[in-house]
This record gives C-alpha cells, sequence and structure tokens, in this order.
C-alpha cells in the first residue's frame, strides 16, 4: 500500500496506549480517522489531537465487547467518509493470571476480551470491504503471547491464538475478494494499563516505538509481524526447544 496517507483508517482502541500513539502519528498525512474507544473523555483528548495535525477526525464512544455497537461504528464510519481502508484492532487485555487461582469466569472474560472484539468488527468489516472496489486492509494487534503458551498469561495467550488462527484462515479466503490482513505481534510494551500488572518484562519497549512498529505494518503488509527482534527472537528460539527445556526456561523467567 505505501504510506497511510489521504486514507480513511478506523482504530479500535484508540483512546490511550498504542492505539492513541499511532492515531497521533498518522495525523499528520491529511487521514480520515475513525477512533473507537470506551472512554469519552480520553478518547475526545486524542481526536483533538488528530484535528490540529491536519487529519478528519470521527471519534465513537463504544464498547468493542456489543457486536452492534461495533456494526454501528463500522457503519458510521462509511456514512462519513465513504469506506473504510484501513481498520486496526487494537482493543484486548492481557493481565497477571495464575492458571491455579484464576476461575471459568476469569478465563471467559479475557477470551471475550481479546477474541470477541475481533470477531465483533470482522464480520461488518469483512461485509464493508467486499462492497469496495479496492477491498481494504485489517490488521491485528495480537501479541507475541498468542505464539506460545506464557506463564501467568495462559488465558491471554489461548485468546492471542485464537484470534490469529481466524485471521489466517480469513486471509487465505478473501484474498480473492482484495481483503488483506496483518497480524501485529508486539512484546511487551509500556502502557499505563500494564505498568503495574506486575508480570516480568523483558525488553521492554516505549508506546511510541510500538506505534511507529504498527504503522510500518499498516504500509508494508506483511502477513505477520513481530517486535522487538530482542523478544520476537526468544520466542522463536523458545519454540524450537524441546518442550521440557522450553517450560524450565518460561518457568525461570516468570519466577523473576
Amino acid at each position: 500500500m505505501g504510506k497511510v496517507i489521504d486514507r480513511t483508517v478506523l482504530i479500535v482502541g484508540a483512546s490511550s496506549g498504542i492505539g492513541a500513539e499511532v492515531a497521533r502519528k498518522l495525523a499528520p498525512g491529511g487521514n480520515r480517522l475513525v477512533l473507537v474507544a470506551r472512554r469519552a473523555p480520553e478518547l475526545a483528548s486524542v481526536a483533538e489531537d488528530v484535528r490540529a495535525a491536519g487529519s478528519g477526525c470521527l471519534d465513537i464512544v463504544g464498547d468493542a465487547l456489543d457486536p452492534r455497537a461495533a456494526a454501528d461504528a463500522v457503519a458510521a464510519a462509511v456514512a462519513a467518509f465513504g469506506s473504510v481502508d484501513i481498520a486496526l484492532l487494537n482493543a484486548g487485555q492481557g493481565p497477571d493470571m495464575s492458571m491455579d487461582e484464576v476461575g471459568t469466569d476469569d478465563v471467559a472474560r479475557i477470551m471475550a476480551l481479546n477474541y470477541d472484539v475481533v470477531v465483533n468488527y470482522l464480520i461488518p468489516l469483512i461485509q464493508q470491504m467486499k462492497r469496495q472496489t479496492h477491498g481494504g486492509l485489517i490488521a491485528h494487534t495480537n501479541s507475541l503471547a498468542g505464539l506460545m503458551g506464557i506463564p501467568r498469561q495462559g488465558p491471554y495467550s489461548a485468546a492471542k491464538a485464537a484470534a490469529r488462527t481466524l485471521i489466517d484462515s480469513a486471509r487465505v479466503e478473501l484474498a480473492p475478494q482484495g481483503i488483506r490482513f496483518t497480524t501485529i505481534h508486539p512484546g511487551f510494551v509500556a502502557t499505563d494499563r500494564v505498568g503495574a500488572d506486575g508480570l516480568p518484562k523483558p525488553f521492554q519497549i516505549t508506546q511510541e516505538r510500538a506505534a511507529r512498529h504498527v504503522i510500518r505494518a499498516l504500509e508494508k503488509e506483511p502477513a505477520n509481524s513481530h517486535f522487538p527482534w530482542t523478544t520476537a527472537t526468544l520466542v522463536r528460539a523458545l519454540r524450537t526447544l524441546p518442550v521440557p527445556l522450553s517450560s524450565r526456561i518460561l518457568r525461570a523467567m516468570a519466577s523473576r
């Protein structure tokens, strides 16, 4: 696709963290940004920054857990700007959760926050992009934790793995219709939400650096984008090791 300029970009989870930083970085490009999040004051602040930098902006307060609200947000984007060229599905949470302490409701909640929210937007976006002559790009902020089971993040890893598999299938099926998919796998990112969760965070990077990686992925449209290289290399190495050895290393890392 090249530089993200003069595009209609829908960002879900845009009130803070990576989503907000991506929105601010795309704002000078003369884009049309549709920002969706639950927290109205924070979302309004990001939208104000976007408009001040020169991009049109529609900010929508909505809960990604509500499929009707998700469909309405896609419809509002089309009503305002005519199409959705790029969608960044950036909602999700990965709190510290030990499997000997969680309940079934805890696991279901993490699955909803990281898998259901993707489905709620994915379906209306596919239907919209099928109607567009140019198709469109759907990007999902997944996680390196979605590539293997991470101690103290088991439910999160499982939810992200499910979302990754769903998008892998959609990528193959919908390529003939011009709908492209990019799955973005960050390592640990220093957002406000995860700052005090108690998890060890080797090779953690800033929100600003993560946003640069995300925008690069939106421009180049790889099937998968993994960063930072240090954490990505560690995960790849762990996946190739015999399970007893990788398990021992992961236990040691989780206990730090």
